[in-house]
């Protein structure tokens, strides 16, 4: 049983660096959780597969601490961003930013909790790319289309 530490979002944060604005973008376009998407890839990099349900489950614990906390408070920033002195600014992208921490921290207890249920999915070798597909399609979204995003 493979338990997930912290050090996957070192990782997720250089995935993230690297494309930054497509990143952005599908957040405000689709509303994805960018956290959600980059453990979706981190997973199809490992070739370590979760179920739909598992992706449901995982997007529905962090839920409420996104659409009350998280997303308010950005939406908050971007409107204040104009008001701010940069030091200002950028202390509420710090503040931010361990709210983004304390996300990862709730997906990372689910996602050992999975691991300790030992839920084995079997999937397609051909398929690199089958979390990014089940947690894109919880918006209706391919991820041939994010894909094609992120590579411009």
């Amino acid at each position: 049983m493979q338990q997930f530490n912290s050090l996957l979002w070192r990782d997720c944060d250089n995935r993230y660096a690297t494309h930054r604005l497509s990143y952005i973008s599908v957040q405000d376009d689709y509303q994805v959780n960018i956290n959600l998407l980059l453990l979706a890839q981190y997973l199809d990099q490992q070739q370590h597969p979760l179920a739909l349900a598992q992706w449901e489950s995982l997007a529905a614990t962090i839920e409420d601490w996104d659409t009350k906390v998280v997303s308010p408070y950005r939406k908050l920033r971007r409107l204040a961003k104009t008001y701010l002195q940069p030091g200002e600014y950028q202390q509420m992208l710090d503040i931010e930013l361990m709210m983004e921490r304390k996300t990862q921290q709730m997906l990372l207890k689910k996602l050992n909790q999975f691991e300790a249920e030992g839920v084995s999915v079997v999937v397609n070798n051909d398929n690199d790319t089958y979390n990014t597909d089940n947690y894109l399609c919880l918006f209706g979204i391919d991820a041939d289309y994010f894909t094609g995003q992120q590579s411009a």
